[in-house]
């Protein structure tokens, strides 16, 4: 049976060493792993005891494709909390992890063949599934001269535009004068301006700004996975401006019915968890400085800024011209599991290295142990 042309993308490079570190510590071996941006932590407890509750009794069957009202209105609260908008829950759509809402913007916004502009290094997913659905991603090379971030001139004739705020891999943020700019611009030439905020929360130099504080006109994607610490569970959201919920709502009816109800359910009470994924956070603080102190006497000197989320993206260049090999290195010799750069920027990624530092203090303080006893090895 013959595959289809737009089924051949890119493997998602970062799940692909998951399965090898999986296959290594079925086989005994102990691994640090800083290649997922994954947190070791459980969902929140009350999100917990939610489900646990709903599963005595609750059918728990399909919800309306928009998501549970209840939990469309907490959602808007978050962003009167966060950011002082009164935002109409009518907008927001809760969708199947963040995964399902950028399918859903992506379909909702391009025709095929239109082209979307993306700042390099970025997350891949983005670039494969514009790729998969006949959308061409149009790379935006960024680095520290505009803080690993898109300007206003990047956009260029491309029919919409893609931030993420924080960024992965580089941990870099938006302040609302450039959100605002990149806004003007894509309004004055009707492009389509997307906002990936899946890492608010995450955030170490200041709160991060929120698309929605600038303009009505974007799609704003969110996730329970990062702060909340529910990745498997596949909750998300999007909002959207007012005149596009009907034109989504019937895209996520027929690609996805709804999102999963027992998920929902601990997303409506993971909401009231703040206290707990503040810890949780102030984990990531403490592992980012560590690392921040202890790499550079490894020979990792170069580091995107980490504003946000929990990754180091740093520059491999004086160690080796091959960050795979590199990282392939690393994970049989040291026993550190990392994400080489050509994930994130299939052109220059071969100089860059990506630490997730999303795990324990002290499983991030062994795996910078293992890589100074390493690479002083290698010396």
């Amino acid at each position: 049976m013959k595959s289809s042309r737009r089924s051949a993308v890119a493997p998602f490079m970062v799940m692909d060493i998951m399965e090898r570190v999986r296959e290594m510590e079925a086989g005994g071996r102990d691994v640090i792993h800083m290649e997922v941006g994954q947190p070791s932590t459980p969902a929140p407890r009350a999100a917990r005891e939610a489900v646990a509750h709903a599963m005595s009794g609750e059918p728990l069957g399909y919800t309306v494709a928009l998501g549970l009202p209840e939990l469309r209105e907490a959602i808007a609260d978050l962003y009167r909390r966060r950011h002082g908008i009164a935002l109409d829950p009518s907008r927001v759509i809760v969708t199947a992890g963040s995964s399902g809402a950028f399918t859903l913007a992506f379909l909702s916004l391009f025709e095929a063949g239109a082209r979307v502009a993306l700042g390099d290094p970025g997350y891949p997913s983005y670039r494969n599934i514009l790729s998969a659905l006949g959308i061409e991603p149009v790379r935006i090379e960024t680095g520290p001269e505009s803080r690993w971030q898109p300007r206003p001139e990047d956009l260029g004739e491309a029919d919409g535009l893609l931030v993420a705020s924080p960024a992965n891999p580089s941990g870099t943020m938006l302040d609302r004068e450039a959100l605002a700019a990149l806004a003007r611009a894509c309004s004055a030439r009707g492009a389509g301006f997307i906002s990936d905020e899946i890492y608010h929360g995450l955030t170490y130099a200041g709160p991060a700004v929120s698309a929605l504080e600038v303009t009505d006109d974007v799609f704003v994607i969110n996730s329970f996975s990062k702060y909340w610490s529910m990745t498997g569970w596949r909750i998300g959201w999007m909002v959207v401006p007012p005149g596009m919920v009907r034109t989504v709502e019937r895209l996520a009816q027929n690609f996805f019915i709804c999102a999963p109800h027992v998920s929902q359910i601990a997303a409506l009470a993971a909401l009231q968890a703040e206290d707990e994924c503040e810890a949780n956070r102030g984990v990531y603080e403490v592992n980012r400085s560590l690392l921040m102190n202890e790499l550079p006497g490894a020979g990792f000197t170069e580091f995107a800024p980490a504003d946000g989320a929990f990754y180091l993206y740093a520059d491999v260049t004086n160690m080796t011209d091959d960050s795979r090999a590199f990282c392939e290195r690393m994970l049989c010799e040291a026993g550190v599991a990392a994400t080489p750069g050509h994930d994130f920027d299939p052109i220059r990624g071969n100089s860059f290295v990506r630490f997730s530092f999303a795990r324990s203090e002290a499983h991030i303080a062994e795996g910078a142990r293992r890589l100074k006893t390493w690479l002083k090895g290698r010396s």
